[in-house]
């Protein structure tokens, strides 16, 4: 049992199949034995905050993962409420497990703007990143990272990459097929598409 934990926040509004796939990599190709998924509260660098309500994204969250091993929930982004900052994510888990591992899963367009975030060098002293690269895109640029981190550490989050076929697939569009009418199908998973109609949700 390797121990480490796969932390994945996201505003998750709503979960989508892409959100699951990319969590069930991460399981399969990184030494870890679970993975957080993480809600986010308002994210910084998206200052209009989700449409779904924190309680609503949380169901969806619970009705998508229920009975699922290796997947746990973390709610204390919308439990602190407010803007949340990663690094703030990190330090409190470092606090929870001080002896386990740390990956951090982004996506490559995260990682373009990891020079944004707060605190981008202690983020990489909490933990290790775990870009999700994607088929059909351009490789992920490590270079972001030479301001804030060794080169050792640099190879570690290299190393670390998770690599996954291309999903045409986000939240925004499945949103916008509410609002339109159409299908959500498949998209989803079942559970989630019924509490969203039950929910008016994105209408």
């Amino acid at each position: 049992m390797s121990n480490a934990i796969g932390v994945y926040g996201g505003s998750f509004d709503p979960v989508h199949v892409g959100h699951l796939w990319i969590a069930e990599a991460a399981l399969e190709q990184l030494p870890i034995d679970e993975v957080r998924w993480v809600p986010a509260a308002t994210s910084p660098l998206k200052q209009s905050g989700p449409v779904a309500s924190n309680s609503q994204r949380l169901a969806m969250l619970q009705l998508a993962l229920s009975g699922q091993g290796g997947h746990v929930i973390d709610t204390q982004e919308l439990d602190r409420d407010g803007v949340s900052y990663t690094v703030m994510t990190l330090e409190h888990l470092r606090e929870l497990f001080p002896q386990r591992r740390l990956f951090l899963i982004i996506g490559s367009d995260s990682l373009a703007s990891f020079d944004r975030w707060k605190d981008p060098d202690r983020i990489l002293q909490l933990g290790t990143l775990a870009v999700v690269a994607r088929g059909g895109m351009p490789p992920p640029d490590y270079s972001i990272l030479k301001d804030f981190a060794s080169p050792k550490k640099i190879d570690e989050c290299v190393a670390a990459e998770i690599s996954m076929p291309q999903i045409e697939i986000s939240s925004r569009d499945l949103r916008a097929r509410v609002l339109n009418s159409r299908s959500i199908r498949f998209r989803v998973p079942h559970a989630v598409e019924a509490y969203i109609h039950q929910e008016t949700l994105y209408r």
